[in-house]
């Protein structure tokens, strides 16, 4: 290229990086909120990623083999927008011009589903980077799975853009620690280091070294000096595609708010720029100060070139893997069924049927249950929070991804919050069902990460053992007590807690089969099993409560290892002549979806009702109506071997018998 050929190409490059920079500062101001400060200085990279160097086709979004943008720091979105719709994605101006408005698709903080082209909802910082730790972990699996001689069906980068907050959350350290011993080679972090935050300059909270920390992670650390030089991110970018067994982390110095008279500071951070300054913005950069959401002609067909080669390099690709699956005809299938989110035919029918024999704790069943159906099911990995041997999360028959990348079994170490997170950027990602796993109490470590799987209505699937006090002598700090309540009132998440074995393979089928967030409690204690042909169990499980024993006089009910419970509790109440229903309720969220008939005749109004589970109470009234009775603890545990643990606290057979007496005289 020469002199003047290069000079040409450097002023239609500002001028598209300036259309992008004030389609996100129009917005702003058109809504009076947001945060211009980011888009204004990270226009560059952003550009530089749609325009040049990301293989994505506009045209469809959800292209499996697309290089992944995340958006770590999700309150810069406007910048995401204004890149999508420049780049053609179904996201026309008029969507810009109603940023943040009620049923646009540009909400404040990108939401997966929602906007064409967002690969997953970013909001509290730090969950995008672990989300994309998450993705780039889905991408080396997938590629060790499916990839055969030179047929490199899955072959993509994931890039993100950081800030400082999203480097400040915990969660961001558990996941770069991870990223880096797991070698993820195709994971590119570009930080924008501009020195502030909200509160001001970022030496009031944040002074370490972060190349040190990244490096000491095992990260390639690539420092760029100004945000605006394109050459120097693009050469750093290239470098971090070069190195394939580590991934990248490249700092970028930027202004925030570039252009602006609040440049540098904290004031262009979060509040739109105001009227006047919007205008001497746009004068410092060149740019015309009597229009909004303007975008030259020149620019325009400048951003439009993506078009076309995303989709030559989608069109490569189908052809690759046309030839792909000639040749590997068994992988193949098996590829396009996964990324279509379908099941095997017939996988169901390797979920065992456990006998009534001896009892089994339903964490024990879980892992039968994982192993049994890993064949026909090979979509399904995961693993625990350093506590696979706990809770059971293991595939016998696969090795370690660490390992070997083609491995089912990932150690995520002590890091419950990455992990969660993680698992929804692999859900994300699609071609896999992905699980985490831990002990029920640290779910409160992981809170944040389980509302984002449900606000996703992602295939996220969480495993969370040791569900009650029954746990014993680890104490309060390990027994769960308000965690069930809270998580099942997320919107969208579904809640099981299974009553025995054969529920647990019910409700692992449940998990499969519906396709969106959802979470189990499993005992770590025995508990009997229940007769499968006897009670229907799956059929039960489907309706989300059923009833196990019917009576006349009241109705006794509870999730878990209560249900053992409460089968002993009526058949005393029996001897004592009164006739009791017995209702075991696995999912709250399933049964509350069933229709008013069912839920009618499964708890008639008119029938007392005692509810009985080791846990917070409140959740269960809308079942037992204001004159039931509910047994449970609304206090902290004890240490002490579980069955001396739930005998102290209440959780009894003569306590539901004695509440059981009073309410029928009544």
């Amino acid at each position: 290229m020469s002199e003047q050929q290069q000079d040409i190409q450097n002023e239609l490059d500002q001028l598209s990086i300036n259309a992008l920079r004030f389609l996100a500062v129009d917005a702003v101001q058109k809504a009076n909120s947001g945060h211009p400060g980011a888009p204004l200085a990270c226009a560059p990279i952003a550009y530089l990623l749609y325009h040049k160097l990301m293989k994505h086709d506009p045209s469809d979004p959800k292209w499996i083999d697309r290089d992944r943008f995340v958006l770590s720091n999700g309150h810069a979105s406007a910048l995401l927008y204004g890149a999508l719709h420049l780049s053609g994605y179904d996201l026309p101006m008029e969507q810009l011009e109603q940023f943040r408005q009620w049923g646009s698709h540009t909400p404040g903080h990108p939401e997966y589903g929602e906007t064409a082209g967002v690969e997953v909802t970013t909001g509290p910082l730090g969950q995008g980077f672990a989300m994309a730790v998450g993705i780039a972990t889905a991408e080396k699996h997938l590629a060790a799975v499916y990839n055969r001689d030179t047929y490199n069906v899955v072959d993509h980068h994931t890039y993100v853009l950081c800030g400082d907050g999203d480097l400040m959350e915990g969660i961001s350290h558990e996941a770069a620690s991870l990223a880096g011993t797991l070698g993820l080679g195709k994971l590119i972090v570009l930080y924008d280091d501009n020195l502030i935050s909200l509160d001001g300059p970022t030496d009031l909270s944040y002074t370490e070294d972060v190349t040190m920390r990244f490096e000491a992670y095992h990260w390639q650390v690539i420092s760029v000096a100004d945000g605006n030089d394109l050459k120097a991110i693009e050469d750093a970018i290239l470098a971090g595609k070069a190195e394939t067994t580590k991934p990248t982390l490249i700092r970028v110095r930027t202004v925030i708010g570039f252009g602006s008279p609040k440049a540098g500071t904290n004031k262009v951070h979060g509040e739109a720029l105001g009227v006047e300054a919007v205008k001497a913005t746009k004068k410092n950069l060149g740019w015309p100060e009597d229009k909004s959401f303007y975008v030259p002609d020149e620019a325009r067909k400048n951003w439009d070139t993506i078009k076309l080669r995303g989709k030559d390099a989608h069109a490569a690709w189908t052809a690759e893997f046309e030839e792909y699956a000639k040749a590997y005809p068994e992988p193949s299938a098996q590829f396009d069924r996964t990324i279509k989110a379908e099941m095997a035919k017939d996988w169901q029918k390797k979920i065992p049927v456990f006998p009534t024999d001896k009892p089994v704790a339903t964490r024990n069943a879980g892992q039968v249950v994982m192993n049994a159906i890993a064949g026909v099911v090979p979509e399904l990995f995961g693993g625990a929070a350093d506590l696979t041997a706990s809770t059971k999360t293991i595939f016998k028959d696969s090795p370690s991804f660490h390992v070997d990348p083609a491995g089912r079994n990932v150690y995520f170490g002590v890091r419950e919050f990455g992990m969660c997170a993680m698992v929804n950027g692999m859900a994300a990602h699609g071609g896999l069902i992905p699980f985490g796993s831990t002990f029920f109490t640290f779910s409160d470590y992981c809170r944040s990460a389980l509302r984002m799987a449900a606000l996703m209505s992602v295939h996220s699937l969480f495993v969370f053992t040791h569900d009650s006090v029954g746990l014993g002598e680890d104490g309060p700090t390990h027994q769960p007590i308000e965690h069930l309540m809270s998580l099942r009132a997320i919107p969208h998440l579904t809640d099981f807690r299974p009553a025995d074995a054969n529920e647990t393979a019910a409700c692992w089928q449940l998990a499969l089969e519906r396709k969106s967030a959802s979470f189990m409690a499993l005992s770590r204690q025995d508990l009997a099993v229940l007769d499968n042909e006897k009670y229907k169990v799956l059929d039960g499980v489907r309706h989300g409560a059923y009833a196990l024993e019917t009576g006349t006089d009241i109705i006794l009910m509870a999730a878990g290892s209560e249900v053992e419970l409460i089968m002993k509790a009526a058949a005393e109440l029996k001897a004592a002549g009164i006739s009791a229903t017995v209702i075991s309720v696995p999912s709250f969220k399933i049964y509350d979806e069933q229709e008013a008939a069912y839920k009618t005749g499964l708890m008639p109004e008119s029938t007392p009702k005692i509810a009985i589970e080791a846990g917070a109470t409140m959740g269960w009234y809308k079942y037992v109506g204001h004159n039931g009775v509910v047994i449970g603890l609304d206090r902290f545990g004890a240490s002490a071997p579980g069955p001396i643990a739930l005998e102290k606290l209440g959780i009894s057979v003569a306590h539901v018998v004695e509440h059981a007496k009073k309410l029928v005289k009544k």
